[in-house]
């Protein structure tokens, strides 16, 4: 995912305050220690003085002037390491000290961007998700087929549930593993509370965490957002409107769940519509039916949802209700 110009500059900024923080304690440290220990600073006028004249040799043609001078500069560095010992401070104690000592708090390693670059973006990705909460328990790793009976099979699939959630789970599996090379949408429908949204926890999660953008959104929200952007115009609304048709993923959970009218269905066509032009993924769950969504949404969005989705089927009993009536046991 590409930052945007003013996500990057704000990542920027905090590098830089970062380094000019490092400074002001390193220097509050140094007026501390000089007072204690004012040899150091005659030693450091020394190197600097040593520097500027060995330099001076240097660009004046005397080749032995940078093994001269890193001698020398040795000697006054070992005699101010001992000093700082003596006065109980650690050798270090008056060099910079980093947030990220592998980057030296610039975000780069060479032209990489650093380990601490990319979690500050994870960091940020998760925290515009609307999920950072509830993906640290419905993930992959804590997904379960114990709730899924073989035995319960679906009269338009001929499916049992156990066999709807393994085709969903691999099919997910590929969503994720192919996301960056192919383009793809989901549907998941189906019953209610047997999955829908966990699985879409679950890609979102393994799409955050290697920096891909992915914004959640439950229907009746969504609509909420592109109703204030018309009509309202609220800045908030208005980020999150761009946030909707710039992530990598936007995933809309319980659509048909929301009061629909002709507006919400317009904007949903606009949206769904645009974002497939600009090849940009999504992902809807939904408990209704196929032929009840071609009835409330119109047959133009029936049609862009047939023909551009992977349309994944869940069945089964409410998994809510299954772990209410285990706890109780």
């Amino acid at each position: 995912m590409a930052l945007t110009n003013s996500q990057y500059d704000q990542f920027m900024h905090i590098y830089e305050q970062r380094r000019l923080d490092n400074e002001y304690r390193r220097r509050k440290r140094y007026e501390s220690v000089i007072k204690k220990i004012p040899e150091i600073k005659a030693l450091d006028d020394s190197i600097s003085t040593l520097s500027v004249q060995q330099g001076r040799r240097l660009l004046e043609g005397d080749n032995l002037a940078l093994s001269s001078l890193k001698e020398k500069l040795h000697e006054l560095s070992q005699e101010k390491a001992a000093l700082l010992k003596e006065g109980g401070y650690p050798a270090d104690y008056l060099d910079l000290h980093y947030t990220c000592p592998d980057c030296r708090d610039t975000g780069y390693i060479g032209t990489r961007k650093c380990h601490c670059f990319q979690k500050a973006v994870i960091d940020l990705l998760y925290t515009q998700s609307n999920l950072q909460d509830i993906l640290k328990k419905e993930n992959f790793d804590t997904c379960s087929l114990e709730y899924y009976s073989g035995s319960h099979i679906d009269p338009l699939t001929g499916r049992s549930s156990l066999e709807a959630m393994q085709i969903a789970l691999r099919s997910c599996h590929e969503f994720v593993d192919t996301f960056s090379s192919e383009f793809r949408n989901l549907l998941l429908y189906g019953d209610t509370g047997v999955g829908k949204s966990f699985l879409s926890h679950c890609i979102a999660k393994e799409l955050l965490d290697q920096s891909f953008s992915v914004i959640y959104f439950t229907a009746a929200r969504l609509f909420d957002i592109f109703a204030k952007n018309t009509f309202h115009r609220e800045e908030e609304a208005e980020m999150d409107y761009e946030h909707i048709y710039n992530c990598d993923l936007l995933i809309i959970d319980d659509l048909g769940t929301e009061m629909s009218n002709r507006f919400t269905v317009s904007q949903l066509f606009v949206c769904l519509n645009e974002r497939i032009l600009r090849q940009k993924s999504t992902l809807i769950s939904t408990n209704l039916a196929l032929e009840d969504l071609k009835n409330i949404y119109s047959e133009r969005i029936f049609s862009r949802i047939t023909s551009s989705y992977t349309v994944l089927r869940l069945t089964g009993d409410d998994i809510r209700i299954q772990k209410k009536l285990m706890n109780r046991i």
